[in-house]
């Protein structure tokens, strides 16, 4: 299979469309761009062109895929039973970085589902893929677009690396701007619940939601005979080749454990303030302490960079859990396999 790159230029845009939405509508799969990482897209209600997504990521059958639609119109072709609630988080942070786990409607197969009875839903903040969406006339299964297990792409050129010769297209609108999936809020439980952080965060819902609570699951692994609600919940991800110890501790701390004990064949990624202590090994900046939007721009860059590098191990800093950060801890823990150390 020969994959088609298509660079987003005003000059060639309608192309661009027409011919992304064709590959959707035929049943093959696409890399879209969204403001949170690039995503590998199917037409959702077409079963088999859903296995593929499966068969190309090499993605666990028990892991429920999301679904994408250009506006909060699409909601009620594909959900029942819908609150007001969701109607009301809609309003507030659609277009953006929300998935709404709602009753699916039977429409949705399910191979896109895994069989559950429900579907996370989002509307991307990028009105490219919303106009493919648009043009195909169905919703988008599109799960992050890396093969499963390892860290999230943030640009075309990661999405060729991983599927070059696997799928049909990517089209390429550049780096992506959150840099960490969608926060995942199920609306079936009363109150909301957390499933995932991600690029919205937990405090900015309970704005609109006070009552809104965060599962324990997004702090640890599935105990064995959990069923994930949502993607990302039960199996490794994120993960580099080498494995990955997370260290939490603030600051110095941090970077003083980890000097401590990193070998010559180790790799390390910490704060931009540290980065000199490291002088000699393979070493990665997160960006400056206390910026946790460039923590999430930066976070699966540099997990996948370590992949160019022979490293044995790799010693990461780990943020706190507040804001866009807990997204970041988040992926970061599920990257060492919950491997975490405190420096404290």
């Amino acid at each position: 299979m020969n994959t088609k790159v298509y660079h987003i230029a005003e000059d060639k845009k309608e192309y661009i469309l027409k011919n992304a939405a064709e590959i959707i509508q035929n049943g093959g799969l696409l890399a879209i761009p969204t403001e949170t990482v690039y995503g590998l897209g199917a037409n959702a209600l077409d079963g088999k062109a859903v296995l593929g997504i499966f068969e190309a990521k090499g993605r666990p059958q028990d892991n429920p895929l999301l679904i994408h639609v250009p506006d909060v119109s699409w909601l009620e072709r594909y959900c029942e039973e819908i609150p007001p609630l969701a109607y009301k988080l809609a309003e507030f942070f659609w277009p953006g970085p929300l998935t709404m786990i709602l009753k699916g409607k039977p429409c949705i197969p399910k191979e896109t589902t895994c069989g559950l009875r429900t579907i996370g839903v989002r509307c991307p903040d990028n009105e490219v893929t919303a106009e493919i969406i648009r043009m195909a006339g169905v919703p988008v299964a599109a799960p992050s677009a890396n093969r499963s297990g390892h860290p999230s792409c943030t640009t075309a050129e990661a999405v060729l690396e991983d599927f070059s010769g696997r799928i049909d297209g990517i089209v390429d609108d550049g780096a992506c701007q959150v840099g960490v999936e969608s926060t995942i809020l199920d609306m079936t439980v009363s109150p909301p619940k957390l499933l995932r952080p991600g690029g919205l965060s937990l405090e900015d819902i309970r704005k609109v939601v006070p009552e809104a609570e965060a599962d324990e699951s997004i702090y640890r692994q599935l105990r064995k005979g959990e069923k994930p609600k949502a993607p990302g919940m039960k199996y490794r991800h994120y993960a580099p080749k080498a494995p990955v110890t997370a260290v939490f501790g603030r600051g110095q701390k941090g970077a003083d454990y980890i000097k401590e004990r990193i070998k010559e064949d180790e790799g390390v990624i910490c704060y931009e303030e540290y980065l000199g202590m490291f002088d000699g090994y393979e070493r990665r900046s997160l960006g400056k302490e206390g910026d946790p939007g460039e923590h999430a721009r930066r976070v699966f860059e540099v997990l996948r960079s370590f992949d160019r590098t022979d490293v044995t191990h790799i010693w990461t800093q780990c943020p706190g859990e507040e804001g866009l950060d807990l997204a970041v801890s988040n992926r970061i823990k599920k990257a060492a396999g919950f491997h975490v150390v405190s420096a404290e």
